[in-house]
């Protein structure tokens, strides 16, 4: 397994790769009172090396939530499906955001199995894009 640690400067190109947000909810570091965290996509235990290639960011709740994830099952189609890459696939064609901005809908089958397995729309988040909305914080302008 394939444990090194990842360096201060790999760390801050994949923040700057990022946009500095969390790859799968789009929350923006720059209101986070928590950490963010590098994600290992495809967990070390799965296989996964500690390269570029292989790390994003996620905030605290979204990587807690994925653990060791790799697949989540779409009560749509009744399946399982590999859960969202936010290195190489494009988050708006998996998801949207509600008509109020506050819920992440998944649009195909690996966005709604992201959502039901990272517990997306948490009521407690919920609540505080609503705050993000009302102040101009949310949704990230790109």
């Amino acid at each position: 397994m394939n444990r090194k640690s990842i360096s201060e400067k790999l760390k801050e190109k994949v923040r700057k790769s990022a946009k500095y947000r969390c790859g799968y909810c789009l929350f923006q570091m720059v209101y986070a009172h928590t950490t963010f965290e590098i994600d290992h996509i495809i967990p070390i235990f799965k296989g996964g090396a500690t390269v570029e290639e292989n790390l994003w960011l996620a905030c605290e709740i979204c990587n807690s939530a994925k653990s060791d994830k790799t697949e989540g099952f779409d009560s749509v189609t009744n399946s399982t499906v590999p859960i969202f890459n936010p290195r190489t696939e494009n988050w708006n064609e998996h998801f949207e955001w509600s008509d109020n901005f506050t819920k992440i809908v998944g649009k195909t089958p690996i966005g709604r199995a992201t959502v039901t397995e990272l517990h997306l729309n948490k009521e407690r988040i919920v609540g505080v894009r609503k705050n993000w909305v009302a102040v101009g914080w949310h949704p990230p302008k790109d």
